[in-house]
C-alpha cells in the first residue's frame, strides 16, 4: 500500500504545473488523423479568459511532435503540453512561432524546456527587447500579473531564425512553412501540413470575430491571403476562431473586413475627412456584434486611416 500511495503522489509531483495555475480549460481537438489544435476563448485577453485567447496547434509523428505557436503564458502553455501527453508520449521536437504577439508565444518557455527546437522567422529578432515589447509586455503583467511576471515569464532565443520559405519531413510527415509577411506582423509564418490537408494559419486569419490589425498594412495582407487561398487546405486552423472544414469560406471574413475598412478610410482620406468625422459617419454595423468589436476596432480603423494617408501621398 505504501509503495502504490508513493507512485500516485510521485505521478502527482511529476505533472504538476511549476507555473500558477489556470481555471479556463485548456483542451485539444482532434482536426486530421495527425493534426491536433488548442481552441482558445473569444474576445481580448482578459482576467475572465486568463489570457486565454488564442488558437496554438500540434502534429503528431511517429519520430516527435511539431507544435505551432505555445499560447499566452507559460501557464496555459504547460497546460497545452499535458494535452499533448494525453495523446503521444513522442519527444517535442520542434516549435514554430507562427509571429511575435503576446497571446502567441509567452509560452514558449515550456517548450524550450521539454527540448524542442524553436524556430522562427527572422524578422523578429529584434522583437523582444524593443520599446513596443516592453509596453506589450508590461500591459500584460498589469492586466495578467498572476500568470505573467517577473518569476514566470523568460524568452528564449529560437535554435533556428529562418530567412524565408522552409520544407521539412518528420516521420513520414511533410511540412511547409511559408512565411506570408509582412501582413498582420513582418514575421508571419504559416505551416502547411501535407498528409493532412491542414494550413496552421496564425492570425491571418480570425475566424467569427474581428480581427486584430494593429499596425500591420492591410494592403500586403489582403496579398497574403492569395498564399493562404493557393494552398487549397482541407481545414484551416486559424490563430482566433474555430479550426474550419471551409477553408476558402472562412477566408472571407478577414479579406472583406480589411477590404472594407481599407476602402471606407480611403474614401475618408480623399475626402479630406479627419478620423473623428469618418469613423463616426461609417456604417460599422455589420460587425459591431462581433467578438472583439469592441477592444480592437477602433484602433484597426485609425492606424488604416493613416495608412491610407501615406498611400495616397505614394500615388
Amino acid at each position: 500500500m505504501r509503495t502504490l500511495l508513493a507512485l500516485i503522489l510521485f505521478s502527482v509531483q511529476a505533472t504538476a504545473s511549476p507555473y500558477p495555475p489556470v481555471s479556463v480549460q485548456v483542451r485539444a481537438e482532434q482536426v486530421a488523423e495527425h493534426s491536433y489544435y488548442i481552441p482558445g476563448l473569444p474576445g481580448a485577453a482578459s482576467l475572465q479568459n486568463e489570457g486565454f485567447m488564442s488558437n496554438a496547434g500540434f502534429v503528431v509523428t511517429q519520430e516527435g511532435v511539431v507544435v505551432f505557436d505555445t499560447l499566452g503564458s507559460p501557464s496555459l502553455a504547460w497546460e497545452m503540453l499535458q494535452r499533448i501527453r494525453e495523446v503521444t508520449k513522442a519527444p517535442i521536437k520542434r516549435v514554430i512561432v507562427g509571429h511575435y504577439h503576446a497571446d502567441h508565444y509567452y509560452g514558449i518557455q515550456v517548450f524550450k524546456e521539454a527540448g524542442a527546437e524553436i524556430w522562427a522567422h527572422q524578422a523578429a529578432k529584434f522583437v523582444v527587447g524593443s520599446e513596443d515589447w516592453r509596453l506589450r509586455l508590461e500591459q500584460r503583467r498589469d492586466l495578467l500579473g498572476r500568470w505573467i511576471n517577473d518569476k514566470t515569464q523568460r524568452f528564449p532565443t529560437p535554435d533556428l531564425w529562418l530567412s524565408g520559405d522552409t520544407d521539412f519531413e518528420l516521420g513520414g510527415i511533410h511540412f511547409r512553412i511559408r512565411h506570408v509577411g509582412p501582413a498582420h506582423s513582418p514575421e508571419d509564418l504559416v505551416m502547411f501540413v501535407e498528409q493532412d490537408g491542414v494550413l496552421f494559419a496564425g492570425d491571418l486569419i480570425f475566424k467569427g470575430r474581428v480581427p486584430f490589425v494593429g499596425d500591420a498594412d492591410s494592403r500586403l495582407w489582403l496579398n497574403a491571403l492569395d498564399t493562404l487561398i493557393a494552398f487549397q487546405p482541407k481545414f484551416l486552423v486559424p490563430g482566433h476562431g474555430g479550426a474550419s472544414d471551409d477553408p476558402i469560406g472562412d477566408l472571407t471574413l478577414t479579406r472583406d473586413y480589411l477590404k472594407y475598412v481599407r476602402e471606407q478610410m480611403g474614401r475618408a482620406v480623399e475626402n479630406l475627412l479627419s478620423f473623428e468625422e469618418a469613423y463616426a459617419t461609417t456604417d460599422w454595423s455589420m460587425y459591431e456584434n462581433m467578438p472583439a468589436f469592441r477592444e480592437a476596432h477602433r484602433r484597426n480603423a485609425f492606424n488604416t486611416y493613416l495608412l491610407m494617408e501615406r498611400e495616397s501621398l505614394r500615388k
